[in-house]
């Protein structure tokens, strides 16, 4: 069922002193230049962009991303915690969430507050709200997803921990309620991942939560000779301990769930579960699973439309490295790099592994393409975290941006080229296959340890900014400049039907010859969650695009004329 005149509302883009957004004739003779002067990679395809580091001043640099102590003596305080960008309150600008983790000590006490949340105004000024707002859950935080589940029209929180975990529920006017218990949510022994997304497509979302170890505080293991890494005695884990099964908990309509895992044919066997991504791999409109595990084979569910699943990880070539082992998976996200209409995958690993590029071929499996495509080598040496495609400088195609960060606060004295501070890395799209590692060149030459990634434009300028959670010490503000000197569009679904944020909506934009496809989801990258508007760079084109959305109720809405440079949102026709 298809509709060429969609509900539609074409928003002035608001920013802090009440302006509006406007294309300014500078950007246009940057345009004008390049094309007299033929630098057609080096100005649309990333030259101008620079990210620079705002956090000072903005109010987040009050944060403190604690994880345990300085040495690290168990694994629990190397997870770190996730990020996201969000508009609790839907006035426009775009909010910040930050999870944070707790120390053995405090957490046999109850914990320390989960998250922090802080209210923007599109200028850079973040004010922290997490108190006024109710988000007061204490215990270990990990990560966080985003979504609807009681289907009122506004945007609840969902918080993964260790023994602990949240579930917000938003009541309006800036204010949460905590009811994971009253919702059939018990706490896992220790949660990282989650999505919430309509698996069954009945009209309300459910939620899939990866659980990692069954690890007690009563019986910790302790650092000995048999947790060895080049030489040196480590924190232990994961190997030896014990996994815990994934959990997917289905929405019964009124915002109760019932964990449905066995008979939804979801078994993991357990397996160390980290970044999870829902999306819809092969285009059957039914959303699939892939869930990145710890030294333990990666999981891909195929959706079978009947509320089962089928685990095709293996054969459809997502499980291992391309000589079969197992790798350190963490951070997860999918996007259509080549433009063929088809979610390709990439997902981060630990040093000596590479991260890992996986072409969709179209038929139901995947191509390795980590080595031919530039992130072999280039990642060799970096334990991978968070991970966001995006089109950093409106060129049309997405880019990537890693954060990166040892596990080991020895690895600087492992002389093998290794370092417990990493630098986080930029990888520029050139043609739809070939990527090009830029990082430095865009001002980011600062190491950290960095868990947490989510891409945003919290300025409403039409560039896409990022916030990183680091470990033991505050996030990191990038704002990019620069970027927007190519045409975009930011288009912002609003689905009926039970669907109010519209997550699992497919977005398409053509301009021209050039067709781009976006998803909107709960959460990727490691742990966190990106702004849900959807962010489309349009290079040099100046004429009016074409919007397609297929929305989770199976509705296809066509949009003939819409005009770049706009945040574009649209709601669901009746």
């Amino acid at each position: 069922m298809a509709s060429s005149n969609p509900a539609k509302t074409m928003r002035n883009i608001p920013t802090a002193d009440g302006r509006f957004a406007r294309k300014q004739s500078a950007r246009a003779m940057l345009w004008w230049v390049a094309a007299t002067l033929g630098v057609t990679w080096g100005l649309a395809r990333g030259s101008v962009v620079q990210f620079d580091d705002v956090t000072s001043g903005s109010g987040l640099e009050k944060f403190d991303g604690l994880q345990g102590s300085v040495t690290k003596e168990h694994i629990i305080e190397v997870m770190g915690g996730g990020a996201a960008f969000l508009d609790y309150d839907a006035d426009g600008f775009l909010d910040i969430l930050l999870v944070r983790g707790s120390t053995i000590e405090q957490f046999a006490q109850g914990g320390t507050p989960m998250c922090a949340l802080y209210k923007g105004d599109g200028s850079g000024t973040f004010k922290e709200v997490t108190a006024k707002a109710g988000l007061t859950a204490r215990g270990w935080g990990q990560g966080v997803t985003l979504g609807d589940f009681d289907s009122d029209g506004t945007l609840d929180i969902f918080l993964t921990g260790y023994a602990s975990n949240a579930l917000y529920q938003n009541l309006g006017e800036g204010k949460f309620q905590e009811v994971a218990r009253e919702a059939g949510i018990e706490p896992s022994p220790w949660s990282l991942g989650a999505a919430f997304a309509d698996i069954d497509r009945d009209g309300d979302l459910d939620l899939y939560v990866s659980n990692y170890l069954a690890y007690p505080l009563a019986r910790l293991p302790q650092r000995d000779a048999n947790c060895n890494y080049r030489g040196f005695d480590v924190f232990c884990g994961p190997r030896g301990l014990t996994g815990l099964r994934d959990s997917l908990y289905i929405n019964d309509g009124t915002g109760r769930f019932e964990d449905m895992a066995a008979e939804r044919s979801i078994d993991d066997e357990r397996l160390y579960g980290l970044g999870v991504l829902v999306a819809d791999y092969n285009n059957d409109s039914w959303p699939d699973i892939f869930v990145a595990n710890d030294l333990t084979g990666n999981l891909f569910y195929q959706n079978n439309g009947d509320g089962t699943f089928e685990e095709l990880a293996v054969l459809l070539g997502v499980a291992f490295s391309p000589d079969g082992i197992e790798e350190g998976s963490m951070g997860v996200d999918a996007a259509d790099i080549d433009h063929d209409g088809w979610l390709d995958i990439y997902y981060t690993n630990s040093s000596y592994e590479s991260n890992s590029l996986l072409l969709n071929n179209r038929d139901g499996s995947f191509t390795n393409l980590t080595d031919p495509s530039g992130h072999g080598r280039s990642t060799h040496l970096f334990v991978g975290w968070g991970v966001s495609f995006g089109d950093l400088d409106n060129d049309t195609l997405e880019d990537l941006f890693v954060v990166n960060g040892h596990l080991y606060p020895e690895a600087d004295q492992f002389d093998m080229g290794l370092e417990y501070e990493q630098r986080w890395l930029v990888f520029m799209n050139r043609d739809g296959r070939q990527f090009v590692e830029r990082g430095e060149d865009f001002g980011l030459s600062r190491r950290y340890k960095s868990r947490g990634l989510a891409l945003g434009d919290y300025d409403n300028d039409g560039d896409l900014d990022a916030i990183v959670n680091n470990l033991d010490g505050p996030p990191t503000l990038l704002r990019n400049d620069g970027g927007n000197s190519g045409n975009w569009l930011l288009v912002e679904p609003r689905g009926g039907m039970g669907h109010s944020l519209a997550i699992g909506a497919r977005v398409r934009v053509t301009t021209g010859e050039r067709t781009q496809l976006r998803e909107v989801r709960s959460s990727a990258s490691y742990l966190s969650a990106n702004d849900s508007r959807l962010h489309f760079g349009l290079g040099s084109h100046e004429g009016a695009a074409q919007v397609e959305i297929r929305w989770p109720s199976g509705v296809t809405q066509t949009l003939e004329d819409a005009a770049p440079n706009q945040i574009l949102a649209i709601r669901e026709s009746e």
